[in-house]
């Protein structure tokens, strides 16, 4: 089977149990119904749990994988959106705005790519500008100043490489976020929720636990650019994605992800609302277990986690 088509035994099933909702209610029916829903589980279970580095980069880029403001949605009360940089504009791309996470005031910063044509259009598919980092960066010092933990959210192809966005200072924009977010005096929780490609990624990426969904993805350059320049053949990219160790187990193993958070069985764009429990578990009691620390130790230890990343192996010597 083409590996791009790993879906299609899932699909068919889909369009199978959607055939008969309109055929009734009598018990034929309803059973058949019901076996064809417990075969779907089951072949979803069989199917995500044998995914490949470039299966997983699909589901991260499934278009309806759910983004910042849908788990804003679910688990973020009383949500008031942050806008502009002060500077030059807003940015869509990127939605920054303070709520209550379970009793807790919070900023929330993450990503956001769009459903349909024209909102994929408005937030540039989720690829930020300058203008978009920088409202980022004003959003968390206000954080800062009052005491307030940061949730970001990341799902990026990447910033965006426009020459208007380099003429007004891409590459300052991420560098000065890198520097100032390794500086916060109050608690981060960085998730990977989909994509997280390169500097647009790592720009909001800086904390103390960074958390990747199961099929999420963490990468310098996507598949496809990495083939690119590698091999100069895009058609490549599925060796490129198991070369570059990408996947949320590899970089657990590389101590670039701090815990992996589960996915409902078929990814998290089949029970969103589900998806958003589990991970609301997981932050709960990482904030917890942050909260109480003083400055200087989650400084401290803030370092110490990206000072410790990666793995190192040296050529064994010949005589």
């Amino acid at each position: 089977m083409d590996e791009d088509a790993f879906e299609e035994p899932i699909l068919e099933l889909e369009r199978r149990v959607e055939s008969l909702s309109g055929m009734g209610d009598d018990v034929a029916t309803q059973r058949k119904r019901e076996q064809l829903e417990r075969e779907l589980q089951a072949t979803r279970a069989k199917v995500f749990a044998s995914l490949t580095p470039w299966q997983k980069t699909l589901v991260a880029r499934h278009p309806r994988r759910p983004f910042t403001l849908d788990y804003v949605r679910y688990f973020i009360d009383g949500f008031v959106e942050i806008h502009g940089d002060r500077r030059y504009a807003d940015d869509p791309a990127i939605v920054t705005g303070f709520g209550t996470f379970r009793g807790r005031a919070v900023l929330v910063i993450g990503h956001q790519k769009g459903r349909d044509t024209k909102e994929k259009i408005f937030r540039n598919f989720g690829m930020p500008r300058p203008e978009g980092y920088r409202k980022a960066l004003r959003a968390m010092r206000l954080a800062e100043k009052y005491r307030r933990p940061i949730l970001t959210f990341i799902d990026t192809p990447g910033a965006y490489p426009g020459i208007g966005a380099e003429e007004r200072g891409q590459a300052e924009a991420i560098a000065l976020n890198l520097r100032e977010m390794a500086r916060l005096t109050v608690p981060v929780l960085v998730t990977i929720t989909g994509e997280g490609g390169s500097g647009g990624a790592l720009a909001i990426g800086v904390g103390d636990r960074v958390n990747m969904l199961e099929f999420a993805v963490y990468s310098v350059i996507s598949p496809e650019g990495c083939a690119a320049i590698l091999w100069r053949d895009g058609s490549r990219s599925r060796d490129a994605a198991r070369a570059m160790k990408m996947t949320a187990p590899d970089l657990l193993a590389l101590d670039i992800a701090d815990e992996i958070v589960p996915e409902v069985v078929g990814g998290a764009h089949v029970d969103p609302v589900r998806q958003a429990a589990l991970l609301s578990e997981v932050l709960d009691r990482q904030l917890v277990d942050l909260t109480g620390a003083t400055t200087e130790a989650l400084l401290a230890a803030r370092y110490h986690r990206f000072r410790r990343m990666g793995r190192f192996t040296a050529p064994e010597r010949t005589a």
